[in-house]
């Protein structure tokens, strides 16, 4: 028996193709992997993970905006002078990776949801719910998750 190539194989295996790559682009499960951040770890000499590392100088952090640690999966916020806020880095809408802090909100780049820096509040949906805080500790001019 031979197997002849169909214009109807074609398409249908073209079409399985595409539905897997979009599947596996636009997620939908609960992990964040494809989500990117504009913000990285600290940089010089600043240590972090279990135990309550260092994630950042204080003049790392701008007045009025944040920085998102990727991987340790936290923001943190200045929403005034002095006073530091840390959030979870993950939508509750879909789980992404936030990307970014910008006037006055933590956005993420997945389906644009906006959190309030100052309490973590939905800004702008589609996330019905806050980001939970993070429990941090100012120290100097050290920010410590603790």
């Amino acid at each position: 028996m031979t197997h002849e190539t169909t214009r109807r194989t074609v398409l249908l295996a073209t079409g399985a193709t595409s539905v897997a790559a979009l599947v596996a682009a636009c997620g939908g499960g609960g992990d964040d992997s494809g989500s990117e951040s504009t913000s990285s770890p600290t940089g010089e000499g600043a240590t972090s993970g279990p135990g309550g590392g260092v994630l950042a100088n204080i003049d790392e952090i701008p007045v009025g905006g944040g920085k998102i640690f990727k991987d340790e999966k936290v923001v943190v916020t200045q929403p005034e002078q002095g006073r530091f806020k840390a959030f979870s880095a993950i939508c509750t809408h879909q789980h992404c990776l936030v990307g970014s802090v910008s006037d006055g909100t933590i956005n993420c780049p997945c389906h644009g949801s906006k959190f309030k820096i100052a309490d973590g509040a939905v800004a702008h949906g589609p996330a019905t719910r806050p980001l939970p805080a993070e429990q941090i500790t100012v120290e100097g001019n050290s920010i410590r998750m603790t």
